[in-house]
């Protein structure tokens, strides 16, 4: 009973975190969603870049804290391993869900697109949510986001961690996951103050969690991750010196 509890748990948590996702596609690009980023009582007051940086930066220390190795091993302590990863990707698809929900719209317009540049740099925005994506089914979507974890569990076997593997994207930039989602939130046919502020608060944060993570992936990887940093680009592919064919 406990393992077939813990394997719902997981499976909940994983229909939240892909509903919040598809989301959060549809309230960054003010599409489909009943709430966009620019949508609502417009609020260009100071009161709404403090409120805006605080969520985004409450999401921002969910992450850092909780992705950390020291964390995890003290966490583990209170909350079963097998539901770990589950309960990270349920804190934070939560901070998500309250960054959409309580996002307040600085809808002042920096650039507009119209025509067929709206069309395609809409298209270059939804190609960065795809790479982001399927750069997670590269890696191992399901164990990523914790249902592997509660799979082996019901079943009785042990987890071992994914093994390390350089293929795809992943031979050619060391952070796709990354680069999609900078991608996505930059490519906008309307840029407003509110998206601006959105774009800028997350790409910083997303500079400062690449090194933090690559300092965790030196200490686990050693010196293979060495050799795949000084062969590999981090964001954009362009070659190296030295890289194998």
């Amino acid at each position: 009973m406990a393992r077939t509890l813990t394997l719902a748990y997981g499976l909940v948590v994983y229909l939240f975190f892909f509903v919040t996702f598809c989301y959060a596609i549809g309230f960054v690009g003010n599409f489909v969603v009943p709430k966009g980023i620019d949508q609502g009582a417009a609020d260009a007051s100071t009161n709404a870049v403090l409120i805006n940086v605080a969520l985004l930066s409450l999401f921002a220390l969910q992450h850092t804290i909780m992705a950390r190795p020291r964390f995890k091993q003290w966490w583990c302590r209170i909350v079963p391993t097998p539901v770990e990863r589950s309960t990270f990707v349920l804190l934070a698809s939560a901070i998500l869900a309250l960054l959409m929900w309580q996002w307040r719209p600085m809808p002042g317009v920096i650039w507009e697109l119209s025509g067929s540049a709206r069309g395609v740099v809409l298209g270059v925005s939804l190609s960065g949510w795809l790479l982001v994506l399927y750069a997670t089914f590269v890696i191992d979507h399901f164990d990523l986001f914790g249902l592997r974890q509660v799979w082996l569990h019901w079943r009785g076997t042990e987890y071992k961690h994914p093994p390390y593997m350089e293929r795809s994207v992943y031979r050619f930039i060391r952070h796709p996951i990354m680069a999609g989602f900078i991608v996505a939130f930059w490519a906008a046919p309307t840029m407003t103050q509110g998206r601006l502020l959105f774009a800028v608060v997350t790409t910083a944060y997303i500079l400062v969690a690449i090194r933090i993570e690559e300092r965790d992936l030196v200490g686990f990887l050693g010196d293979v991750y060495r050799d795949y940093q000084r062969r590999t680009p981090m964001l954009i592919p362009f070659p190296r010196r030295g890289t194998r064919a």
